[in-house]
């Protein structure tokens, strides 16, 4: 039951709801208690600081979201290229690009859902598995076969 509802008209104490902080964001809940009809305000402090759960002197995770970022935008224009200008570079590229988001994506998975020391040791070591057979299947695809762009572009034209 939880509503907008201004503390100090509701229990007369004068309480003023909370405002947002620059360092922490706060989710007010209105609750009751059983003995009273009275609303209390509970706060839940999510801290959005960087300092808090990394160190200060690494970068290592701001320089991958960053290298996840250029990749996306890069996969963006090689679609116009591999439609345009199909050949063995953008093929090669393709490959590349492809089998690196996906190991960043599954990456990302297996850290939201796989927990325990060993299974995450056991999970890491299958992605990466997976991801170097990607890549030698897609660049075996490439050199034996008509390529990543042709192939797309023969699926598309049956």
């Amino acid at each position: 039951m939880a509503a907008l509802v201004r503390l100090s008209s509701v229990c007369h104490r004068g309480v003023s709801p909370l405002l947002f902080r620059s360092s922490s964001l706060i989710r007010p809940l209105a609750i009751q208690k059983k003995d009273h009809d009275c609303l209390y305000l509970i706060s839940a402090k999510i801290h959005a600081t960087p300092s808090n759960y990394a160190s200060s002197g690494s970068k290592a995770a701001s320089l991958h979201w960053t290298g996840e970022r250029i990749l996306s935008i890069a996969l963006l224009g090689m679609v116009p290229a591999a439609y345009y200008i199909p050949g063995p570079a953008v093929d090669y590229s393709l490959a590349a690009a492809l089998t690196l988001h996906g190991h960043w994506g599954l990456g990302q998975v297996l850290t939201d859902y796989v927990h325990g020391d060993f299974k995450i040791k056991m999970a890491n070591a299958g992605l990466f598995v997976l991801s170097t057979v990607t890549f030698a299947g897609l660049c075996y695809f490439n050199y034996h076969d008509v390529g990543i762009c042709k192939a797309v572009a023969l699926l598309w034209s049956k």
